[in-house]
């Protein structure tokens, strides 16, 4: 069955106006081009490279209407919603940390999680074999009253919560491999045993006073949140090792009725923000070992959200390699820097560290 591929040029003109990287320009901080680092061209890349190599011919292409209010309320209080489309009406500005945006901000912001719910009703209705939702501005750091990390809707549960009113599921896995731990999609379930919540991240990272491995679920929701902070440098091989012994015995134990991806690409070599060595290679494996648990757990059916990734040059061959695998394309689109990054992976005794620290979580789970 098709790959469904979501996106929407209208996404791309969220904005986030004078920055300086992380940093609001003032004093001595001078703007740089593109301001912040969550900017259109990573996409639009991604976008251009499956075009150019015909990826895109063997999707199914799309857009989706915003969610409405009423699918927002069920994830965001009114006051938030309210505060959030005044300020977009008003010429744009900021209402948490790190979540500047332009007039009509708002309306993107809707958009965008539209894109992941509509993939994810896609999905659970046999429409199609899996999906990948291209959406902007992400989602896995926004809490229910509270955009921070350059996330003002919280997308992914938005998506979940819209697909269970309309009784299209149940149990729900959502694994989240962005480099930064997903501390809204954990503060939105941490309460709940029908939604495991599994945040691979490197530790200390963004926020740092979120992720910990200790955290794992509040009353009812007690074990249904994993966090796995993993440190920097852990490499393709490291990542792979934490999957097959921490994500995927976890999924095994829960059995969902669909797995989501919060999909960051923020992990990679060359990105900004993160210093985790992984490489398109790893994205490519970890993709095609979401898609055997799907098969094996919940009738393939799955889902991959776009969330982080902010080095231009290397997320689109990143974001190729995942949707590829879940096409089962034989496009290609050879990683350019494949070679080097792989000299670049972590030596003997750093591998042995970082395999230490996944047996040592693995121990520690019941």
């Amino acid at each position: 069955m098709t790959t469904l591929f979501l996106h929407d040029e209208r996404t791309l003109w969220h904005g986030g106006g004078q920055y300086a990287g992380l940093f609001p320009v003032g004093d001595l901080v001078q703007p740089l081009v593109g301001g912040l680092p969550e900017n259109p061209e990573t996409k639009r890349r991604l976008v251009n490279l499956m075009r150019v190599t015909g990826l895109m011919d063997e999707l199914a292409e799309r857009s989706a209407p915003p969610l409405t209010h009423e699918d927002l309320l069920r994830v965001h209080p009114a006051s938030y919603l309210d505060a959030f489309k005044a300020k977009s009406d008003d010429g744009g500005g900021e209402l948490g940390m790190r979540t500047p945006f332009l007039p009509g901000g708002y309306e993107i912001a809707a958009l965008s999680a539209g894109l992941v719910a509509d993939g994810l009703t896609a999905v659970l209705r046999g429409e199609a074999g899996n999906a990948y939702a291209l959406s902007r501005p992400p989602g896995h750091h926004c809490l229910p009253d509270w955009p921070n990390g350059f996330c003002l809707m919280a997308n992914v549960a938005l998506a979940v919560e819209r697909a269970r009113a309309h009784g299209l599921c149940h149990r729900v896995a959502i694994v989240d491999w962005d480099v930064h731990h997903g501390n809204g999609t954990e503060a939105i379930y941490l309460s709940d045993p029908d939604t495991l919540a599994v945040s691979l991240h490197q530790e200390n990272n963004y926020p740092v006073d979120t992720g910990g491995f200790d955290v794992r679920g509040e009353g009812k929701g007690e074990g249904a949140n994993l966090n796995l902070p993993l440190p920097p440098g852990t490499g393709h091989a490291g990542y792979l090792a934490a999957w097959d012994r921490l994500v995927r015995p976890a999924l095994d134990r829960f059995r969902p009725d669909v797995l989501v991806i919060a999909c960051g690409f923020d992990a990679a070599v060359v990105d900004p923000l993160g210093r985790m060595l992984a490489t398109a290679e790893t994205f490519d494996a970890l993709t095609r070992r979401a898609m055997g648990a799907a098969a094996d757990l919940c009738g393939g059916r799955l889902l991959l959200a776009h969330e982080g990734g902010y080095s231009e040059a290397y997320v689109p061959f990143c974001g190729y390699a995942a949707i590829a695998a879940l096409a089962g394309s034989g496009t290609a689109a050879p990683d350019p820097f494949a070679a080097v990054f792989a000299q670049r992976q972590p030596g003997p005794e750093m591998a042995r560290f970082v395999e230490s620290r996944i047996d040592a979580m693995a121990a520690a789970l019941p």
